[in-house]
């Protein structure tokens, strides 16, 4: 009998020891004493599915689906390389309205916002963002030569018998005026094609719109006797920079996500690929972000 009990007695206690031991996989958090099984992150979620879900505005050029359904834009393009260079070999698209792409990404409906979205202080405080991955500021037109020399818009106001193009609405205007250029050289037109119609036609000596409409116009018109003024200097409105970068973004609690993909993200940069993936959608050097990070652009 007591032989019979002993035994008993040792495979209950197996039993048990068995039920309590850890189970493969099954991490556990130090800060409770080893008794809560650690919650997987969102990049190690990525990275062993080998896909990432990522939510989008269709905007061009930042990110859009084409008529055959492929979703590409330069947010996008960045991305998709970054990802493969962190093993996550696909990204799934979320068609989301832009006003919702935070409280999405908040929600858990996508992993990643890939809108190319600038980076501001309030949105800082919803969303972790990565570093810029391209930077916006104006542009100006010329014909060929640059005969009037322009490149500024205090240039512009310095030169009474200059006249600008602009799109009617367009920030430009306020831009313009602000930086000392009169309303007698501005010429508001009702689209960007009529601003480049005006340059060519002579009617003007200068056109302004951001970089990279400025360069899809001009790519698009292949008139040899216009030109870009790449050395064009960023008006400061109100002691304040117009330029603007743009970002993927994270969720707060996704460091380890965000962290990973900055760390490609600088490999591009110093390789040069950065600029070979945004090129195709009228990005040039002069929108790239250079040394400018998220923690600078947040406390701005």
């Amino acid at each position: 009998m007591k032989k019979w009990y002993s035994y008993a007695l040792c495979c209950a206690m197996a039993i048990l020891l068995v039920s309590c031991a850890p189970q493969h996989g099954d991490s556990r958090t130090e800060a409770d004493g080893g008794t809560s099984p650690r919650q997987e992150t969102a990049l190690e979620k990525a990275r062993r599915e080998g896909y990432v879900t990522v939510g989008f505005a269709n905007e061009k050029p930042y990110a859009y689906a084409t008529p055959d359904g492929q979703l590409t834009g330069e947010a996008v393009e960045v991305a998709r390389e970054v990802l493969k260079r962190m093993g996550i070999e696909e990204m799934n698209g979320v068609l989301t309205e832009f006003g919702s792409l935070i409280p999405g990404l908040k929600a858990k409906r996508f992993d990643i916002i890939t809108a190319g979205m600038f980076i501001n202080p309030e949105r800082s405080k919803e969303v972790a963002f990565a570093n810029p991955e391209y930077s916006i500021g104006e542009a100006l037109a010329v014909k060929k030569g640059n005969p009037s020399n322009l490149r500024s818009y205090e240039d512009i106001a310095g030169s009474k018998d200059v006249k600008v193009a602009v799109m009617v609405g367009a920030i430009e205007l306020e831009y313009l005026a602000k930086s000392g250029v009169s309303k007698e050289q501005i010429v508001t037109v009702p689209d960007q094609p009529s601003a480049i119609s005006a340059l060519q036609a002579g009617r003007v000596d200068a056109v302004t719109m951001t970089g990279p409409s400025l360069q899809a116009m001009l790519d698009s018109t292949k008139d040899d006797q216009l030109e870009r003024v790449m050395d064009f200097e960023q008006p400061e409105i109100e002691g304040k920079s117009v330029r603007g970068y743009g970002a993927a973004a994270f969720r707060k609690e996704d460091a380890d996500f965000r962290e990973a993909f900055n760390q490609e993200l600088e490999a591009l940069k110093q390789s040069g690929k950065l600029l070979e993936l945004l090129e195709p959608f009228g990005f040039t050097e002069q929108e790239l972000p250079g040394d400018m990070t998220a923690e600078r652009l947040w406390q701005e």
